[in-house]
């Protein structure tokens, strides 16, 4: 199969669908695999490291559309991307579509297979190829929380860990899932006062035991909810609902009882956020001010560290890759009901019910 690799082009995105580890394994069982110059220069790979692995180099995004079969990318297609697929297309890479009805309608108009790295499930119900960029968003919660906490970046002046005679701040995280509970490491590490909300009572236990006495559980009523976020200093929104829109656990109304200063990390943004007051953002221009409340919503946060979530995401997607390019996306997803569950578009339907609710777009189950 003939695999293309282009360079991302959303705003700040320096991750890249395939290193050239990923390459050669491609190469290896023996696929050809083409790359837009520079795709990797983001994470401090020039186009030798690519040709040295066995791959084509080729000047546009164009080029590689042109004469690849199956897309590999990091982010979801930007307009001018999905102008340049076509029917016999495979895609695979996040798509995030609950939240996005424009993408999902191109998307369908393009006629092309698209599968979604967020929907990917394993034998245990987890979510294999988001779970690396779900850890990764979960520690980087944290490390911006505490950055925007600061006085000069308009915060409150509060440090987490406290020091000696000084408490420490409050952070209240919502959602105990992977990127919950990377967050809650993070802050734990940083010695703050931290709470997560969940409303899975056996969540809540296996957390208690993980987290011993490092943390606090608590039910995620809304008067629960209500409170935290009042009190907290650093409020972490990683709430998720597989492949359909993120439920709005905080209102306007909450965010008006907050202290003047404090921090919303909305980590939920690719699914429409957590918080009522939450629209996306850029790394460019990453955060704004709701009643004095500072807001940090980028969309493609595991962007800014690059090499890094590259690296991990590659680890995760390659397995999947090698096999829709062995197999073909339509064997390798009869074969592997997991990977099918991956599939969000085909032949110009919404093929993941969850998004055809959410965008109310007509939904047909692929029979394969």
């Amino acid at each position: 199969m003939r695999v293309g690799v282009p360079k991302e082009i959303k705003n700040h995105e320096y991750r890249v669908g395939l290193t050239p580890a990923s390459v050669a394994e491609l190469v290896h069982a023996g696929h050809e695999v083409i790359v837009e110059t520079k795709a990797g220069c983001g994470i401090d790979f020039d186009d030798s490291a690519y040709t040295d692995a066995g791959a084509r180099i080729v000047p546009t995004a164009q080029d590689v559309f042109d004469q690849a079969e199956m897309i590999v990318k990091v982010k979801e297609p930007q307009a001018v991307e999905i102008a340049m697929l076509k029917p016999h297309h495979l895609l695979f890479t996040y798509l995030h579509l609950a939240a996005d009805k424009p993408q999902a309608e191109g998307l369908m108009k393009s006629g092309a297979t698209c599968i979604a790295y967020e929907t990917v499930t394993d034998r245990k119900g987890g979510l294999p190829l988001l779970k690396p960029m779900s850890e990764v968003a979960g520690r980087m919660s944290v490390q911006v929380g505490a950055h925007y906490l600061e006085k000069e970046q308009g915060g409150r002046g509060v440090l987490l860990g406290g020091v000696p005679g000084v408490a420490p701040a409050k952070v209240a995280i919502l959602g105990g899932g992977i990127s919950g509970v990377n967050a809650a490491q993070m802050a734990v590490g940083m010695r703050a006062d931290v709470t997560i909300y969940d409303i899975s009572n056996d969540r809540l236990a296996e957390l208690d035991m993980f987290f011993s006495s490092q943390i606090k559980t608590e039910y995620a009523s809304k008067a629960a909810i209500a409170k935290a976020v009042q009190e907290a200093s650093l409020v972490i929104g990683a709430v998720l609902v597989p492949g359909a829109a993120a439920p709005k656990l905080v209102t306007r109304e909450m965010i008006k009882t907050m202290q003047r200063g404090s921090v919303l990390v909305d980590i939920a943004i690719d699914q429409g956020g957590c918080f009522e007051t939450s629209h996306a953002t850029t790394h460019e221009d990453p955060v704004f001010l709701v009643d004095d409340v500072i807001h940090y919503c980028v969309a493609n946060m595991p962007g800014a560290v690059a090499r890094t979530s590259a690296f991990a995401l590659n680890n995760a997607t390659l397995p999947f890759a090698l096999k829709l390019a062995n197999m073909g996306a339509e064997a390798a997803m009869k074969a592997d009901p997991h990977l099918a569950a991956g599939l969000n578009v085909y032949k110009g339907k919404i093929a993941f019910k969850a998004v055809a609710d959410d965008l109310d777009l007509p939904f047909e189950a692929w029979n394969g």
